[in-house]
């Protein structure tokens, strides 16, 4: 079953976030707290937000996304951050589960984009995501501002 994330998910999308961390090879990069998971999901207000994949009452995957704009559409768009699956329950279709649940949330809201990044080795995502129709958009080059740089240059 795939559903929109409750506030007592909190600790167990920590726990994925982390191990998506590990998986992607950047383990000491997910520096998120569990507060900053409920305000940032669960507040009056989200930035962002988040669907799960249960099985048997047990959280097993997530997805976490926010809304993006485009100006040349004039109209909002989905950007997915992270999309994680247990490892034990991979191949069992949720990865497919949560893009259908995203790409039917974007239609339904009038969303013109729905956007993610992969990383160039991952090879199973990859695929997946060519076999639904999602393009590479190989000739954007993503830039990242953060850390020292970030406060560097909004001083």
């Amino acid at each position: 079953m795939i559903r929109a994330a409750v506030k007592e998910d909190g600790p167990r999308i920590l726990q994925l976030i982390k191990d998506l961390a590990e998986y992607e090879k950047a383990p000491l990069e997910a520096k998120a707290t569990l507060q900053q998971i409920e305000e940032t999901i669960f507040s009056d207000k989200p930035t962002a937000f988040c669907h799960v994949a249960e099985v048997d009452g047990q959280v097993i995957g997530i997805a976490i996304w926010f809304l993006n704009y485009s100006t040349w559409l004039g109209k909002p768009g989905m950007y997915l951050e992270d999309l994680y699956v247990d490892p034990a329950y991979r191949g069992k279709g949720f990865g497919m589960g949560f893009l259908k649940t995203l790409a039917k949330i974007c239609v339904e809201r009038g969303y013109e984009r729905f956007q993610w990044w992969v990383l160039d080795w991952n090879e199973p995502s990859i695929e997946l995501y060519k076999s639904i129709g999602a393009v590479a958009m190989d000739e954007w080059t993503v830039f990242r501002l953060s850390g020292d740089a970030l406060k560097k240059l909004g001083a």
